[in-house]
């Protein structure tokens, strides 16, 4: 497979352009490309969950040819490819502007899971939307950035429920045909591009390619026929088949990924590890190293003064370790060449005190002198979490810094949000939003519009709730409570939280039912009613995750509630993008100090949606009384679950439920509006996806790029 020629029909002259639009996934994020795609067939673009590949391929060509003869569809055409052109090929960008004297130094960011579109299912959650994220940003701003992952061939997992909520995980094969993935081939057109010894045999390892604006992303790929059939599984599912399988995926990843960059002749200036999962790349380029003739201490500082390293997870047992038995069997005697011991290089990811377990994290901390946590929080727990590696120092004095996370404001802010700040903050403000000046200005939206927006957009996820639950009726629900509990019978205008993500215990899903009474009360007020929108899937293999999301689940079919519960089956990044525009108020309740950081409620907040969550993560740092609340801590006496409860409760019955049922003449809830105002500048100036690879680029890229030392002491080894 080598283009768009062999999966997209043929177009007009006219309009051919098309095809170079829908094979680059900057259209995604283009309002202009995306209405370009609408107007050819407004209810296909809608069934193929706006996919512009199978748009193009199902579309009748009368309709293309009608297209390429109407005047205002051309003008349209005309002017989103010249914007096509000039934001994938021109080099007058943030990062030129700053950085020219770095043109041609690029950026290897390698991560296990990239959300890029709902297209391309090879994310489970926040860590790969944020990897996608990532990669738009830089290319916004023109950062040499390149994205290396890994192709699942069957994504993560279809999520279905039982009638008696119990999480059933399905696969099905994505169609890679119906994405922007082009195949690359070695130099005789072999199949592969690579080869990494493992397990005792050779792997050979294809890539593909997907354009992400200026950024291509390049996925690894086993399932070749010149493989073992054991190793042509190797990627057919996203964190899946237990420890050794992971092992093996990430194997590949990182030393796959190396010798594909060196296949493809990019050599990076700055390696970036999103996550532990990717902390064999950092090894490789040791054998590199040391195959160039240089000490391990050499080439242990050189690949530290380049690399960078991300950690996600402020959870101990979030991060993988593997024995160095388990490495051995996968990785082979890779010191061997190198001439050290065993021990001396699988010690590198030893932790004080845990002999013979290989920590990918603490590997990628010894190599790389660029640290960072993603929150403010985060950064303090990790200080916290590793400082045994380096013994002499105290917590607040250990080299992990923070960047908080943010989010791709072009692609989580709803169209109609953005045509109101076009109008206020005048033409291309969205790519000034540093400018904290031009937030100031987002309270002056006019409320009764701004409500009517947000009222719109909540119209919009109820459709498609009800038209999801006809579908999935019709297909394979024969219980009238499975249709119940999809949401058919929630009210559009009653007051609506939603609760979406990852189905972990500590996020506490359950927490809004500790006091059934309480909250029934609130659900079943005849005159202010109170409903929650639930949707997320448990790990395949966390059982406790998926009990918890049984018990959610079950409050669904519960008469008491009268319907004001729902659980959206099948959560991914086009339900995402109508929950987080959609629903009134965005619910988080992490346990403290267990989240990493959390984007839901910054990707909520770009769309006016309020935050009612902990203070944790990024709210722990975002929260300023104005655009959402906070439950305050629990006191150190208390039972957390219980408090965090009690506050929650209280939160909603004397501020959220009267805020929002209190109304003027026009029907416009005026203190909740300010609210919505409050929450779009919050997000807006403070935790983009822009302000974030800025700070990347300031922080970490650019001084590794110009061998700036860190100034940090290295980890004991």
């Amino acid at each position: 497979m080598s283009g768009a020629d062999t999966r997209i029909p043929y177009l007009p002259a006219r309009v051919e352009g098309l095809a170079a639009l829908a094979m680059n996934l900057r259209w995604s994020w283009s309002r202009d490309a995306r209405a370009l795609f609408r107007a050819i067939d407004e209810l296909l673009w809608h069934q193929t969950h706006h996919n512009p590949l199978q748009l193009l391929r199902r579309v009748d060509p009368a309709r293309i040819a009608a297209c390429a003869s109407d005047p205002a569809y051309l003008r349209l055409y005309d002017s989103v490819m010249e914007r096509f052109r000039r934001e994938t090929t021109t080099d007058e960008t943030w990062f030129t502007e700053h950085y020219g004297d770095l043109r041609g130094r690029q950026v290897a960011y390698f991560c296990a899971e990239f959300g890029l579109h709902n297209s391309v299912p090879i994310y489970s959650g926040g860590l790969g939307v944020l990897a996608g994220d990532h990669c738009k940003s830089a290319s916004d701003l023109g950062v040499p950035l390149v994205g290396v992952g890994l192709l699942y061939e069957k994504g993560y997992f279809d999520q279905r429920l039982r009638l008696d909520g119990w999480q059933e995980d399905t696969d099905e094969e994505f169609d890679v045909s119906a994405t922007p993935l082009v195949q690359l081939t070695g130099p005789g057109r072999e199949p592969f591009v690579t080869v990494v010894e493992t397990c005792g045999r050779p792997v050979h390892v294809g890539a593909w390619r997907i354009m992400v604006g200026r950024v291509p992303v390049y996925l690894l790929d086993t399932n070749l026929e010149v493989n073992h059939p054991e190793d042509r599984s190797l990627m057919n599912k996203l964190y899946a088949g237990g420890p050794d399988m992971r092992l093996r995926q990430e194997w590949i990843l990182g030393v796959g990924g190396v010798r594909v960059l060196r296949a493809v002749g990019i050599d990076p200036a700055v390696w970036h590890a999103n996550e532990g999962h990717a902390a064999f790349m950092l090894l490789e380029r040791l054998r590199e190293q040391v195959a160039a003739g240089r000490t391990l201490e050499e080439a242990v500082a050189r690949v530290r003064a380049t690399s960078v390293f991300t950690t996600h997870t402020p959870v101990p047992a979030g991060h993988d370790f593997f024995s160095f038995e388990e490495v051995e069997r996968v990785a082979g005697p890779i010191w061997e060449p190198m001439g050290v011991a065993r021990e001396t290089l699988l010690g590198l990811g030893e932790f004080p005190g845990q002999p013979d377990l290989f920590h990918m994290t603490v590997a990628a901390t010894r190599l790389s002198s660029r640290i960072n946590g993603v929150s403010r929080r985060h950064g303090q727990v990790s200080r916290q979490l590793w400082r045994e590696l380096w013994p002499n120092r105290p917590a607040e004095a250990v080299p992990i810094g923070h960047i908080t996370n943010g989010v791709h404001l072009e692609t989580w802010m709803a169209t109609p949000i953005r045509r109101m700040l076009d109008e206020l903050l005048g033409p291309g403000w969205n790519r000034r939003p540093e400018d904290p000046r031009m937030w100031d200005q987002v309270p002056r939206l006019d409320p009764e519009r701004l409500w009517q927006v947000h009222v719109e957009l909540k119209n919009v996820l109820f459709r498609l709730i009800r038209e999801d639950a006809r579908w999935r009726f019709a297909d394979r629900w024969r219980e009238a409570a499975h249709v119940v509990g999809a949401g058919t019978l929630l009210d559009p205008a009653a007051l609506t939280i939603g609760f979406a993500r990852r189905f972990a215990t500590y996020k506490r899903a359950s927490l809004v039912f500790h006091d059934l009474e309480r909250l029934r009360r609130l659900a079943a007020d005849p005159y202010r009613p109170l409903q929650i929108v639930f949707a997320g899937k448990a790990h395949p293999a966390d059982t406790p995750g998926k009990e918890v999301l049984q018990r959610v689940y079950q409050f669904t079919r519960d008469p008491a509630f009268q319907g004001r519960v729902a659980f959206l089956e099948d959560y991914d990044m086009h339900l995402a993008h109508l929950l987080v525009q959609g629903v009134d108020v965005w619910l988080n309740l992490p346990r403290v100090p267990l989240e990493a950081s959390g984007t839901s409620g910054m990707k909520a907040g770009l769309n006016g949606v309020p935050q009612l969550g902990t203070l944790d993560g990024w709210w722990q740092e975002g929260y300023d009384g104005l655009s959402g609340w906070a439950i305050p801590p629990a006191g150190e006496e208390a039972e957390p679950d219980a408090e965090d409860a009690d506050r929650l409760y209280r939160l909603l019955e004397e501020q959220l439920i009267p805020l929002f049922y209190t109304r003027d003449a026009q029907g416009v809830p005026l203190g909740w509006v300010e609210k919505m105002r409050y929450a779009i500048r919050l997000a807006g100036s403070r935790f983009t996806g822009r302000r974030m690879v800025q700070d990347y680029v300031r922080a970490y890229y650019v001084p590794a790029m110009r061998g700036e030392a860190s100034g940090d002491d290295p980890p004991t080894a």
